[in-house]
């Protein structure tokens, strides 16, 4: 269930707690298995309304998801998955393919109606293909993160053929794949220790 908070009373500069930081970062982690219990469409929903409200170029909305909950639409899947995620696809609660729309501009003057945007894109498709790629790779970052925010766990995956998964679920060529996402609650059970993180200076420098 969404909770409404007024704005007025959150500080938006106030720190999250340890709690909060627990479960998005420090202690979030990619799932392989997934405990059998349902997803809610609801939370679904909830995340992906959450997540649009993250920040991309020019707001626009690229980011396209279908949701696979089916024994028959997740098989469709299986020719376009790299052998050894094959099964963990399959035995997922939801699985998410994302992509993102290379016409995301035809959404541009709703999106942003003080500025004209759309002719920009849509007179340079090379221009919108990169800025489509970008922004829909932001906006799913964001999706994984309120994935985790609503209770839920993913295991997002890059390891697929886009080609086959475009034939299969866009052929009309306008949408390009870009993750695909298992969606269910994590079975602690069989994790993987976590793996290490670079350091920042080793990802940073201060000028």
């Amino acid at each position: 269930m969404t909770v409404t908070v007024d704005p007025k009373t959150v500080s938006r500069h106030a720190a999250l707690g340890a709690a909060a930081l627990a479960q998005l970062f420090t202690e979030a982690r990619t799932h392989n298995a997934f405990l059998d219990r349902p997803v809610p469409d609801a939370l679904l929903r909830e995340a992906l309304d959450l997540a649009k409200m993250g920040p991309t170029a020019a707001n626009q909305q690229p980011l396209r998801i279908l949701f696979l909950r089916s024994k028959e639409a997740k098989e469709r899947l299986r020719p376009a998955m790299a052998p050894g995620n094959v099964e963990k696809t399959m035995a997922a609660p939801v699985v998410a393919i994302a992509g993102y729309d290379l016409e995301f501009y035809e959404h541009l003057p709703f999106l942003m109606p003080h500025r004209d945007f759309k002719s920009l894109f849509a007179g340079n498709p090379e221009l919108a293909a990169r800025s489509a790629a970008q922004s829909g790779t932001l906006q799913v970052g964001y999706f994984i993160l309120a994935l985790r925010a609503v209770g839920l766990d993913a295991g997002p995956m890059g390891g697929f053929d886009p080609a086959k998964v475009e034939a299969e679920f866009f052929p009309e060529g306008k949408i390009k794949a870009n993750v695909v996402i298992n969606i269910g609650y994590g079975d602690d059970a069989q994790l993987f220790p976590r793996s290490p993180r670079l350091s920042f200076d080793q990802m940073a420098k201060v000028l």
